[in-house]
């Protein structure tokens, strides 16, 4: 039951969201037990994003949510793969990339929870 929320400060074609949602839901496996099968994601282009107060070139901010826990290693490995994503894809560089982890406890779906 993974989400990831991609904020950008540029504009992204529907072939670039289609290429980032695709290459998420591999990356997602990165963390055990979760697939793309279970990934919702959401891709907001077009963001007011300002790094050391300026807004003067390419940023993200990327939040990555998860039911229970994943060990520090998962995650360093998967914040590596979405910082090359995010280079190779819509060219941001990986200094202006933020990236924040959030497990939780209790997760709803399909009118029950987990």
């Amino acid at each position: 039951m993974p989400f990831i929320n991609s904020k950008v400060n540029v504009p992204l074609t529907e072939e670039v969201k289609e290429a980032l949602k695709t290459k998420l839901g591999q990356a997602i496996s990165l963390i055990p037990g979760k697939s793309e099968n279970w990934l919702m994601v959401s891709l907001e282009d077009n963001c007011s994003l300002y790094f050391k107060g300026k807004n003067n070139t390419k940023m993200a901010f990327i939040e990555v949510k998860i039911f229970g826990r994943a060990a520090e290693r998962d995650y360093e490995r998967l914040t590596e793969e979405i910082s090359k994503i995010y280079r190779d894809t819509v060219g941001i560089a990986q200094d202006k990339i933020y990236i924040k982890y959030e497990e939780a406890e209790h997760w709803g779906w399909n009118g029950t929870n987990f």
